[in-house]
């Protein structure tokens, strides 16, 4: 008979005739139950997939202390015990006080329901039970588009119908208890709470345990329509919510689960909004652009997942602990160190991010702006330190960090730091074919000219003297020697690739630094060669914890010889020497072993500083995000201090070097492996010219020593063609023997 009734109810709605509801008070009282509904209308339970619940994940520094967290859904799952009696008895007054009596179907509720549903023709009355409610905020909460959604929701009757199916068979599976746990887990509140726990703190500031009795009302009531009684939108949607806690404490007298003083007293009270502020992205964290990373590693590394729905399902289902690779310390070091020479309300931006040599573990990611959308406080709303991949921007062109690549590749080919080249004033390629990319094409370009700038004119330079004078025409010129593709193709093996993620730009002024880069991918590619020629991928997550299953995974780095150690242990030895003979001789090192190299782009569009110890390396850049070829860095004001041009060693050199000596406090000096003399040693068949025969000495050649004290001349050799002899800018210069 019930199962009549209701298809009764189901047919007089589809035809719009509303006199069946006539019918209803009858059946309630011819003793309706589930069985009697459930064998009529052939309902079997359906095993329902409940997928975890979107909860909060914390990310913790080396320490273990946490500094940021995000979600997609601000949850805190807690047992049924750590719910406070009151609010459990709120909730099942208002929304299934029969909820401890009746099967998985409110046969009463629902029929009274549908009634009343289908006299007033729309949807005036819920009448399911908290089991049936648990059942659709699951459907609602795996449904991934908006179709799925609204069909999780829709009024229909075939829908009703899976639900009851789902219904029974969650009441087989579960106590009442667990179900009312996992419903109250489960629900929104309002106000970008979801559960009961993230609610209480939320909307009171305090556990769900701690809940008086007119807060449980309120949150009780705040179930059935969060976006109409939302606190957190307006005074009037504050009003609706005191009305309804008014009624539920109505209910629960009218229940006798409280007496008629206790729910006046509780009336009285006022609605006790906080309003309390949590910390739900990276924003807020302390350490933003670093939380950032981790959340872009989550979404894109597929350590974490193989298809891209797995790690996105990952990211938003959350409820995990993740170790991360920051330290404090080091972070707060670099901060501390920006802000000495760039400001928040500078145009020009300062960037850096330190990494370890050995195992690619990013310790630091800072920059001068604030992390935020807001435009009039000069903050930034990307990830400054990081590539695009990673929630960055499009770089800075990394100037003559590059040349690094150029000096390998020559090292690598065998010659030794004291050979060199006569490099001239200014550089012409002598053909298309003097450089080749990677794919073969010809890319020299004879009407273009490279000129050098601070570094002086042309002569004689060896590896280490043009190396230290940062020389652009000797390092072109040298490119054209060992070859653009292997020069390339070295700065690959690093880990070099540009920061939007498109194909290097493979020109011959590729070795000055043109393609736009990102101070992590530069300052792993310099942990390479400290770490001897072990390239390791970036990392920042070294475990991983699932808060829900206790289970946890961790993470090692990923590590490769990809350089000689011996060539890594030369180029360190030319490098060390930038401090004090090079560019950075005006700053000065950190007083322990550490090699690096200024990069200043053409037209001071950007400058950068990258540099290392055995113990750490580190890449800075400043640039202007506006558009670093529109907004160059000639006469600019950054940090309150007036710069006509800025080159590397001006503002990033200044930051890597006040950086690294704090972030190294405490850590034993590491050194060098030293040079291979043998190998390295000297020159061979590219030594400074001997100088011409004095006059009125009788043309005595002497020993041939190279500037500065290379061993340049004792073979005799200087240089594979005539190139090598002539001083300065030959326009009708031959092309340069490649290395065999």
């Amino acid at each position: 008979m019930v199962g009549s009734v209701l298809r009764l109810i189901v047919a007089s709605a589809a035809a719009g005739v509303l006199a069946a509801a006539v019918a209803l008070p009858a059946v309630g009282g011819a003793g309706m139950t589930v069985k009697s509904a459930t064998e009529e209308l052939a309902l079997t339970p359906e095993e329902l997939d409940e997928p975890p619940l979107p909860e909060t994940t914390k990310l913790l520094d080396v320490d273990g202390k946490q500094f940021a967290q995000f979600f997609f859904e601000n949850r805190e799952s807690v047992k049924l015990d750590e719910v406070a009696p009151v609010m459990r008895e709120a909730i099942v007054a208002i929304e299934d006080f029969r909820f401890y009596e009746h099967g998985p179907i409110d046969i009463e509720g629902t029929f009274r329901a549908l009634a009343k549903n289908v006299s007033t023709g729309g949807v005036t009355q819920g009448g399911s039970s908290i089991t049936q409610q648990y059942v659709k905020q699951v459907l609602f909460n795996k449904a991934e588009t908006k179709a799925e959604k609204a069909a999780a929701i829709e009024t229909t009757l075939s829908r009703k119908l899976t639900e009851l199916r789902f219904a029974m068979a969650i009441e087989k599976k579960y106590s009442k208890n667990e179900i009312l746990e996992r419903y109250l887990n489960i629900s929104y509140f309002g106000a970008g709470a979801y559960g009961i726990q993230a609610a209480a703190k939320r909307f009171f500031d305090k556990p769900a345990s701690k809940l008086t009795l007119a807060e449980a009302a309120t949150l009780a009531g705040a179930v059935q329509n969060p976006s109409r009684t939302d606190p957190n939108v307006d005074r009037a949607s504050r009003d609706r919510l005191l009305e309804r806690r008014n009624t539920v404490l109505d209910r629960m007298a009218e229940l006798k689960k409280i007496t008629p003083v206790e729910a006046a007293e509780a009336k009285k009270e006022k609605l006790g909004w906080e309003d309390v502020d949590v910390p739900g992205g990276c924003q807020e964290s302390e350490f933003p652009y670093f939380c950032l990373y981790v959340q872009q590693e989550l979404r894109t590394n597929s350590a974490f997942g193989k298809t891209e729905k797995e790690r996105l399902d990952l990211l938003r289902d959350g409820g995990l602990v993740i170790k991360t690779t920051l330290d404090p310390k080091m972070q707060r070091a670099s901060e501390k160190a920006i802000g000495e020479y760039v400001h928040t309300s500078d145009k020009p931006v300062a960037s850096q991010a330190m990494v370890v040599p050995g195992t690619g573990e990013i310790r630091a990611m800072a920059a001068s702006r604030k992390f935020g959308g807001n435009k009039g406080k000069n903050e930034i709303s990307y990830n400054l330190p990081a590539d695009a991949q990673h929630g960055g921007g499009a770089g800075f062109q990394a100037g003559s960090t590059f040349k690094v690549f150029t000096l390998l590749t020559a090292l690598d080919k065998g010659m030794k730091v004291g050979d060199g080249i006569v490099a001239p004033d200014v550089y012409r390629a002598p053909a298309t074919n003097s450089f080749r990319d990677c794919d073969g094409n010809r890319v020299g370009d004879p009407t273009h000219e490279v000129a050098n700038s601070s570094e002086g004119g042309g002569g004689f330079k060896s590896l280490q003297t043009g190396t230290w004078g940062s020389v652009n025409t000797f390092f072109v010129a040298l490119q054209q020697k060992v070859g653009l593709c292997d020069t390339v193709e070295m700065a690959k093996k690093l880990g070099i690739k540009r920061a939007d993620g498109k194909g290097l730009r493979e020109f011959e002024t590729f070795t000055l630094g043109i393609n736009e880069m990102d101070p992590i991918t530069v300052a792993n590619s310099y942990a390479t060669i400290a770490a001897r020629g072990t390239y390791c991928r970036p990392m920042v997550i070294s475990e991983v914890r699932d808060e829900r299953t206790g289970k946890t995974k961790d993470y090692k780095p990923k590590c490769k010889e990809v350089l000689d150690k011996e060539v890594a242990d030369a180029a360190s030895h030319i490098l060390s020497g930038v401090f004090t003979k090079g560019t950075m001789s005006g700053v000065g090192g950190i007083g322990r072993d550490a090699a690096g190299k200024t990069g200043t782009t053409d037209d001071y569009t950007a400058a950068w500083f990258a540099g290392y110890t055995p113990d750490l390396a580190s890449a800075v850049s400043v640039g202007d995000p506006r558009g670093a070829f529109g907004h160059d860095l000639i006469g600019v004001t950054i940090g309150d201090r007036y710069y006509s041009y800025v080159y590397g060693a001006d503002i990033s050199g200044r930051i890597w070097k006040y950086s690294m000596i704090d972030a190294l406090k405490g850590t034993p000096a590491t050194s060098f492996t030293p040079m291979d003399n043998s190998r390295f040693g000297g020159c061979s068949t590219a030594c400074a010219p001997k100088p011409p025969p004095k006059k009125d000495r009788g043309g005595d050649d002497g020993d041939g020593e190279g500037e500065d004290g290379d061993d340049g001349g004792d073979d005799g050799g200087n240089g594979s063609d005539d190139f090598w002899n002539r001083g300065g800018g030959d326009d009708d210069a031959g092309p340069i023997t490649p290395f065999d």
